[in-house]
């Protein structure tokens, strides 16, 4: 029995992909940057159509996050300090992450905004993505420019 409802269960969600392939596209082939600054941008281009008979309708959003680089008080101190060399790297690789983060929410949130019916000309060129009080980074709800 649940076999068959997995089953019924793929079925039902390749049947929704396709009617969703049929009103929007949204490119995932993003590439980083070489080298990161405090002030991270990934852009997604999407297309889109009103209605399956109209002509597709191309667009962007380039989504923009200022890092906060403070260091973390409430880890330990490390032992012996790191060397300006290492230090530059694990600055590069935090900052990485944090691209990875904003890409994934980026292409998150336009897919979002399109499978709620969302029409491709409200979207904005240029967004800031609001980090969250708390931490100071990106939450889910970061890249949501509908909001």
């Amino acid at each position: 029995m649940d076999l068959v409802h997995a089953v019924q269960q793929m079925k039902e969600r390749m049947a929704m992909e396709e009617e969703e392939e049929q009103r929007f596209y949204v490119d995932d082939s993003i590439t980083p940057p070489n080298r990161f600054g405090e002030r991270l941008s990934a852009r997604v281009g999407y297309q889109w159509r009103p209605s399956i008979a109209a002509p597709w309708l191309c667009g962007d959003i380039t989504i923009f996050h200022d890092v906060d680089m403070r260091p973390d008080y409430t880890l330990p101190p490390p032992k012996r300090k790191p060397s300006a060399a290492r230090q530059a790297q694990e600055r590069q690789d935090a900052l990485y992450r944090e691209w990875e983060h904003l890409k994934s929410l980026a292409l998150y949130s336009v897919r979002d905004f399109f499978k709620d019916g969302g029409n491709g000309a409200d979207i904005p060129k240029v967004f800031q993505a609001k980090p969250d009080t708390y931490t100071r980074g990106l939450n889910n709800f970061s890249a949501k420019f509908w909001l």
